[in-house]
């Protein structure tokens, strides 16, 4: 059972939910890193039972039984056309009888993304190239009458999946997290860091941190500079999830979320989306060598890195470090 359902027993009948990884998933500490300061992970990287890992997943367990509540057999979403999040849906999609229509922009290139365009081709997705934002834009209301069914149009679905029924995998996450320092596997984090490309990681762990009782602020290293992703989005996005879970009857306790309760950081990013910066690609070298941790230029390598520069900085003096890894490869994709 999920622990939505578990800690509000009447979204069990209102909010669907279908499993699609096995958790909790692991947390350690990072001890070989030469951290001043004690850093823990979190591993998604091992959540998702199917095609592909990672964040994406945990939202996709929300948001692929919402398609279906509403009667709908087709998602259309977007994203870069190294998109993880639009290979998840399209693998996950299509084992629910889903079909993931991808409409994609540029961004740099190098062999990671030239891996993921290679997953893309071979997925069931079927798949646009739009290249710039302002063509994007102006295709996607023509793409969402073009796959209507019966009058039906797609399910549509911002970039990363980051709306408010996405960012329930990450109220969900939470949830687990307390869970985890309950059980004493894990310290209360003074700090929980992850990479934000989106929204909706941050947007649910923030939210769902306060829902379970911890003080653990959200740092998001932002990696993705095509919108604004500041903290006051990212408290609106929070907001957004609060207000659905209290029309889907949970009765929950008073959330007084605002922009001062997340960190957006921005000086992390490099040039633009996808720009492999020379911090993220030693730090990704030297958590595969010294961790055994599979990291990622666009996302989670930077996402370490901000924290390697802030821990030297004497950032997070005062607590542990939670540092969320949220890349899901699979050597068979």
């Amino acid at each position: 059972m999920p622990f939505l359902h578990d800690t509000f027993p009447t979204l069990a009948q209102t909010l669907p939910h279908v499993s699609l990884g096995d958790g909790p998933t692991p947390v350690r500490p990072l001890d070989s890193l030469g951290f001043s300061s004690e850093v823990w992970v979190k591993d998604e990287s091992v959540f998702g039972n199917g095609g592909w890992g990672g964040n994406k997943v945990r939202k996709l367990e929300w948001i692929i039984p919402d398609v279906s509540r509403l009667g709908k057999d087709t998602m259309l979403t977007v994203g870069g056309i190294g998109t993880h999040w639009g290979l998840a849906a399209a693998l996950y999609g299509h084992e629910h009888g889903l079909r993931t229509v991808l409409a994609m922009t540029d961004q740099p290139i190098d062999d990671h993304v030239r891996d993921q365009q290679r997953r893309l081709k071979a997925s069931p997705a079927t798949l646009h190239y739009l290249h710039t934002q302002r063509r994007l834009k102006l295709a996607t209301p023509v793409l969402m009458a073009r796959y209507a069914r019966k009058r039906s149009l797609p399910y549509y679905l911002p970039a990363g999946g980051s709306s408010a029924v996405g960012a329930l995998g990450y109220v969900e996450t939470a949830l687990e997290i307390a869970a985890q320092v309950a059980a004493g596997e894990l310290p209360e984090p003074a700090y929980l860091v992850s990479a934000v490309g989106s929204g909706g990681t941050a947007a649910g762990l923030a939210l769902g941190l306060r829902l379970a009782g911890l003080k653990t602020r959200v740092i998001g290293i932002v990696v993705n500079d095509v919108f604004p992703l500041d903290a006051p989005m990212i408290a609106d996005l929070a907001t957004e999830t609060e207000l659905l879970l209290r029309d889907r009857g949970a009765g929950l306790p008073d959330v007084d979320l605002g922009p001062d309760d997340v960190d957006m950081r921005l000086a992390w990013l490099g040039k633009t989306y996808g720009d492999p910066t020379p911090l993220a690609l030693e730090t990704l070298a030297l958590a595969r060598d010294k961790e055994g941790l599979e990291l990622e230029p666009v996302y989670t390598a930077k996402a370490l890195g901000a924290i390697r520069d802030l821990d030297a900085q004497g950032f997070f003096a005062d607590g542990p470090v939670l540092f969320l890894h949220t890349h899901g490869p699979r050597s068979d994709v």
